[in-house]
């Protein structure tokens, strides 16, 4: 299996990677009133936030591009730039709406096959998430704060992509087949309502 990536899609990649760590640092920073009252605490959350939303971020999509390369689909990551600037002007705002783009892949797919490209993506948030779990019981200080950024964030986007509406993950999987929604769904909406109001940062 051969993955490759376009200068195009890899320059998406970056800017996504970052819109999305300037939204979840202001969201978990406290939106744009905190960005006037502690611009240093904001500062200070950035990096954090482009290190787990940009991991999970960047292994839920090479999810869905490999799985679709196994397939045997061409696939590619394309940034939505619109959806980009709502994520970073919602989170400014005080809510979070996470949508930066997808991989569109094309070729012969079975219903199964593009359910199994849909779900790999909320997997593998899942599982990052629960690695970052174990980080921060394993670890203290700034690390493991770290390690709970990385658990709501990844979380969060397990949950959010799984929602069946439009072109998220959710709505594929659905249509695919609704005991894997089911399967999948529900576990994913419990571990999203955990991280947003579960336990809070240390």
């Amino acid at each position: 299996m051969n993955v490759r990536f376009s200068q195009r899609e890899l320059l998406d990649l970056a800017v996504a990677w970052l819109a999305l760590g300037v939204a979840f640092a202001l969201f978990f920073g406290g939106g744009g009133r905190a960005l006037l009252a502690r611009p240093d605490a904001l500062l200070g959350l950035l990096p954090t936030s482009l290190l787990t939303a940009g991991l999970g971020f960047l292994l839920h999509e090479l999810a869905h591009k490999v799985a679709a390369v196994r397939f045997g689909q061409l696939a590619e990551f394309r940034a939505d730039y619109g959806m980009l600037f709502l994520a970073v002007a919602g989170a400014l705002a005080g809510f979070l709406f996470a949508a930066p783009g997808a991989v569109y892949h094309r070729g012969r797919a079975t219903l199964r096959e593009n359910g199994l490209i849909a779900v790999a993506g909320p997997l593998t948030n899942v599982a990052l998430g629960l690695l970052f779990v174990a980080l921060e019981l394993l670890s203290g200080g700034t690390l493991a704060s770290v390690a709970s950024l990385g658990v709501r964030i990844n979380f969060l986007l397990a949950g959010f992509n799984m929602i069946p509406f439009g072109p998220l993950d959710g709505n594929t999987v659905e249509e695919w087949s609704t005991t894997a929604f089911l399967g999948v769904g529900l576990p994913c909406f419990g571990l999203a309502a955990w991280a947003l109001f579960g336990f809070s940062l240390p």
